[in-house]
């Protein structure tokens, strides 16, 4: 081989060496910049993830956002700030038992299934009218959304009628639906459905069950609350008369037989 066609080989490795860097040089650019930019894509998605996480825990609760609600859709047959007034018998009753509940208290339904009934006969004879003090606090105690959920579908049934209501109220508080007090079964709207279907007023409902389903009266249960929260009463179930407490044999406690209940409810009344 002649000293120019060696000088001419080098010439050319030279050449495609230089040519093969130049081309490694660019893919590793490219690749630098798509790395980069993945990176980028990867970091600002995280942030984003991470600002929708905080922006969803800083996000107030349906309840509490029902709290806040200016405007309270109250239901039919009620009256007084924001519809919190619910007055059950008839007008010419001259006395006023005030009856306080919390939906997923036990003892309240043990109240109902003792003396339900009589109640029921006493307010159809006009003997008192019934005014009704809903509480939800038990949600707080025993953390749930029972009593405020059970609240607003005995608002949907007070919208239907003030007969259909005390019906409602009376089957949830039935040895057969009522659970336990740690148990928040009645946070399920279904379930709520389910009790109704026992209520021949609500049964196949349809105005009823959207009014449970869509929580129409969600936001008056949380005023309810508020009401028996500003009342000073202590604990459910709670009668009063007159601002008196009507008390068991015990001087403490609701009076939970028939007889105690006619003996404290006929001493009111004559007082």
């Amino acid at each position: 081989m002649s000293k120019r066609n060696s000088q001419a080989s080098k010439s050319a490795a030279r050449e495609r060496l230089r040519a093969e860097r130049e081309r490694q040089a660019k893919k590793d650019k490219t690749r630098r910049q798509i790395l980069v930019g993945v990176s980028i894509v990867a970091v600002l998605a995280l942030a984003g993830g991470v600002g929708w996480g905080v922006m969803q825990l800083n996000k107030p609760s349906h309840w509490e956002a029902a709290k806040d609600a200016k405007d309270v859709t109250a239901p039919k047959n009620t009256s007084g700030p924001d519809g919190t007034t619910v007055i059950l018998g008839k007008p010419t009753a001259k006395k006023t038992l005030e009856i306080y509940e919390d939906p997923r208290c036990p003892i309240c339904a043990t109240l109902e299934q003792n003396v339900g009934e009589t109640l029921q006969k006493d307010l159809d004879a006009g003997k008192y009218k019934i005014k009704y003090i809903g509480a939800t606090f038990l949600d707080d105690v025993i953390p749930g959304e029972g009593s405020k959920n059970a609240m607003s579908a005995l608002g949907a049934a007070l919208n239907v009628s003030p007969q259909a209501f005390l019906d409602y109220k009376s089957t949830l508080f039935s040895a057969k639906y009522h659970p336990e007090e740690t148990d928040d079964k009645l946070k399920d709207d279904a379930y709520l459905l389910e009790i109704a279907d026992s209520v021949d007023a609500l049964k196949n409902n349809k105005t009823f069950q959207k009014d449970v389903e869509d929580g129409t009266y969600d936001n008056w249960a949380v005023k309810m609350g508020e009401a028996f929260g500003k009342s000073g009463v202590q604990g459910t179930p709670t009668l009063k008369m007159d601002g008196k407490t009507l008390t068991g044999p015990d001087g403490k406690n609701a009076p939970m037989t028939v007889a105690d209940f006619n003996t404290a409810v006929n001493a009111a009344l004559k007082d």
